[in-house]
């Protein structure tokens, strides 16, 4: 069965850190680019980080530039977002996807989805 699995996530307060994990199973990762988005409830999904599939390189919105760090390990077929200085505004369900459209940053562009999970930043 072709899926991605995320763990990680839950409630934080403000200014600390979280860390998911995506493992896929069924296909592997190498040659996928990973995305990383979040949607907030009546708000449009949103990509947060992605990474190419040879990690070097990577693609950040301005609104987690510096504070989320997305890497991966194609051999544990694994990718990784560390998630720092968290605030209100990062809470949302967070997703992780694979596609092979080079660091695309919609939605669309993504084939495998995680089950996404719940991150809540309290002030």
């Amino acid at each position: 069965q072709v899926q991605l699995v995320q763990s990680g996530g839950g409630l934080v307060q403000v200014g600390g850190s979280l860390r998911f994990s995506c493992v896929a199973s069924g296909f592997n990762l190498d040659g996928y680019t990973i995305g990383w988005f979040r949607q907030a409830p009546g708000k449009k999904r949103e990509l947060v980080a992605c990474i190419n599939s040879r990690a070097d390189s990577t693609f950040y919105p301005v609104s987690t530039e510096g504070r989320f760090t997305i890497s991966r390990d194609n051999a544990k077929n694994v990718a990784y977002l560390q998630m720092n200085n968290l605030q209100p505004e990062d809470t949302a369900a967070y997703y992780c996807a694979a596609g092979r459209v080079y660091l695309a940053t919609i939605p669309g562009a993504y084939e495998y989805w995680g089950q996404g999970t719940q991150v809540t930043v309290s002030s």
